[in-house]
């Protein structure tokens, strides 16, 4: 037996370490978060108004998602129901954001461990040319295009500073396409790089920047529509536009613009992006029985397509258990608990029980082995990531968990493109239960939202066109009204699965907070039952061909997209010089 350790395992979001005992197959595996869970501590005893300011500093990816879930969650506390221009346009940051974050995780995340970069040095342009356009009608599909970027690699690889790719695994036997299909999908990686600067323009003109959007606000957003009034600034006002070339957000020129962007986004995710996961899926379908977990799904639903109380969803609200197509459960706030019976805190009652968010504690307490940590055996606690469960079961969350969840509800949307998915695969609706079904249910999603941005979007223009200004509910933004003691959640998507926001309001300021991240459900250790978290059941049976280059194992874990900025909740202290605890020198 050889016991593995990856860390920091990267191409994720924060600080992730994995340790696995293999055997010609992973025979059992620890996921470890390695970085002290702050925020929440950070957001009590603040104005709840400025909640989503600090909670979306959680992460610099998912950061538009915690900002919404926690301007929800207030608005909840409060029972402020917002406009229907408000709902629109958080729709369409929410589905931007969710387009964004499906490519970056395909192409920046996990490309690399399907696809040999070195090999593509040696492919044939055009026969790349003709597999380009064999799969697809991407415009940048000539030999002369693909000849000029392997000219660029080949640079590239000559300069010897090859940063992210230095330590690929190139040349492992798990690397099995055409040296032609890793030109095409590297030649795409780049192009993803481009147009995802473009795109991300959307939600700059929306939030006023990205990340960390500036546009939400208790009661809706502060989102205003252009007007006829003056164009310099009285007094003591800030300029309406600092950036000249920048148009009013919801002006002609803006709303023109954010429809081009929608538009080109549309012609990249059906032209590059599916053909591309389609090859990938085509290619090693024999991974799609690789890689399964706990075989329980999870989502909370997102996207509420109309201004009632109880909204229907666009992607609804169940749960999926045991890998069991035929009924989707109802979710429940109150079922959902935590634990940290392998995780660095305590509990006032001891770490063995689950306690629910709304009465949940985050009281750090580092029980690990000494660092620089070698290996977990023998710790009990290994985490910075609690455990969190539902009804005291492991879930595992994100795109595959939304889209079974859907497609079992009855979405035909959905059912149509699950179907296409499976064809490329090759098998049953069993197929999407592993590593490849988590990256074409990934793919599945962009497809759907593509069209509904437009719709949110032409909806607030439409809105306007009637005189439906309002953009913000503001009945209860002055303190002086409101109650003493109050406390709300909300339950909501990121593009990398289910995220929770519970916080308690008294005397006008937070006095709790608690944040379940969608990877506190993916990347969280063994709970008070000592039953694996959702990765590390799915690292389980994994086969590692070559233990010094586990490529396998790191297949397994990008399909799940982890992000543990957010499961832990990153927070360093400063030392007593001034400088970062806890800091390394780079290498």
């Amino acid at each position: 037996m050889v016991c593995i350790a990856i860390d920091p395992v990267t191409r994720v979001g924060g600080h992730l370490r994995l340790e696995a005992e293999v055997e010609g197959a992973v025979s059992d595996a620890w996921s470890s978060g390695t970085m002290f869970r702050g925020i929440e501590r950070i957001l009590t005893d603040r104005d709840p108004r400025d909640a989503y300011l600090f909670a979306q500093r959680i992460c610099g990816l998912c950061n538009g998602t915690h900002a919404l879930a926690a301007v929800r969650a207030v608005e909840d506390a409060f029972s402020i129901h917002v406009p229907s221009n408000a709902r629109l346009l958080r729709n369409l940051l929410a589905g931007s954001e969710f387009v964004q974050d499906h490519v970056i995780a395909f192409y920046q995340l996990q490309l690399l461990d399907w696809v040999d970069f070195e090999a593509a040095l040696t492919a044939d342009p055009d026969t790349t040319s003709a597999l380009a356009k064999s799969i697809g009608h991407w415009s940048l599909s000539s030999s002369d295009h693909f000849k000029a970027v392997q000219d660029r690699l080949r640079t590239f690889a000559a300069s010897g500073q090859l940063g992210i790719f230095a330590n690929g695994y190139w040349g492992h036997p798990a690397y099995t396409l055409s040296p032609e299909a890793d030109l095409l999908l590297v030649s795409h990686y780049l192009d993803s790089l481009d147009w995802e600067r473009r795109f991300m323009r959307l939600q700059a003109m929306l939030g006023g920047k990205s990340p960390h959007l500036q546009c939400y606000v208790m009661g809706g957003m502060v989102t205003v529509p252009a007007w006829a009034g003056p164009v310099l600034p009285a007094g003591g006002e800030h300029p309406q536009q600092v950036e000249r070339e920048t148009p009013p957000v919801m002006s002609d020129v803006g709303i023109a613009d954010m429809r081009a962007l929608i538009d080109e986004a549309r012609v990249f995710v059906d032209e590059v992006f599916v053909p591309d996961v389609g090859l990938i899926s085509e290619h090693y379908r024999e991974w799609s029985s690789i890689g399964r977990s706990v075989g329980n799904y999870l989502s909370y639903g997102e996207f509420p397509e109309d201004d009632t109380t109880q909204p229907k969803l666009l992607f609804p609200r169940g749960r999926v258990m045991d890998r069991d197509l035929v009924n989707v459960l109802p979710v429940n706030e109150e079922n959902i608990a935590e634990t940290v019976a392998h995780a660095h805190y305590t509990y006032p009652d001891g770490s063995g029980i689950y306690l629910p968010p709304a009465d949940g504690a985050t009281n750090p307490g580092y029980a690990g082995p000494p660092p620089p940590v070698t290996s977990l055996a023998g710790s009990t606690k290994y985490s910075w990531v609690k455990a969190v469960r539902y009804a005291q079961e492991p879930m595992e969350v994100g795109a595959l968990a939304r889209i079974l969840v859907a497609f079992q509800a009855g979405s035909e949307e959905v059912q149509a493109k699950v179907a296409d998915a499976i064809s490329s695969i090759g098998t049953g609706p069993e197929a999407m239960f592993g590593t490849i079904g988590r990256i074409a249910a990934r793919a599945i999603e962009p497809q759907i939202l593509v069209g509904r941005l437009r719709t949110w979007l032409d909806g607030v223009v439409d809105n306007m066109a009637t005189g439906d200004l309002a953009f913000a509910n503001l009945a209860l933004w002055e303190p002086e009204g409101w109650p003493s003691d109050i406390s709300g959640f909300s339950l909501g998507e990121g593009a990398r699965g289910a995220v929770g926001h519970w916080v308690s309001i008294g005397n006008r300021r937070t006095s709790a907070y608690q944040v379940v991240d969608a990877t506190t459900w993916n990347a969280s250790p063994r709970d008070a039952l000592d039953r694996r978290g959702p990765i590390e059941e799915a690292l389980v049976g994994t086969p590692v061909v070559d233990t010094r280059r586990p490529l396998e194992i790191l297949r397994v874990a990008h399909s799940f997209d982890p992000c543990a900025a957010c499961a832990t909740h990153v927070h360093r202290p400063l030392d007593a010089t001034g400088g970062r605890a806890g800091a390394r020198r780079p290498r």
